[in-house]
């Protein structure tokens, strides 16, 4: 379950989040919380993403690991 917190707004922000809200039928809070949600999700990805990049690095310089990804091959996507 979610733990509520406090934030403050500027009045035109808070006015212009309000008519974003009330655009897409929803209260100020979920927009916040969907917006949040979004940039946390983004941020966990990047953070994802650059550990796998400084791992294929690091793994470059190893034998075995260069034995072991001609082995399996190159990962495609299969579009279709």
């Amino acid at each position: 379950m979610g733990v509520p917190i406090s934030i403050r707004l500027d009045d035109d922000v808070r006015a212009e989040l309000e008519a974003q809200a009330q655009a897409r039928g929803i209260e100020l809070a979920t927009l916040l919380r969907d917006l949040a949600t979004h940039v946390a999700r983004d941020a966990q990805r990047a953070r994802i993403h650059q550990a796998s990049e400084a791992i294929g690095h690091r793994a470059a310089g190893y034998a075995e690991a260069h034995a072991f990804y001609k082995e399996i091959g190159t990962p495609t996507t299969d579009v279709g």
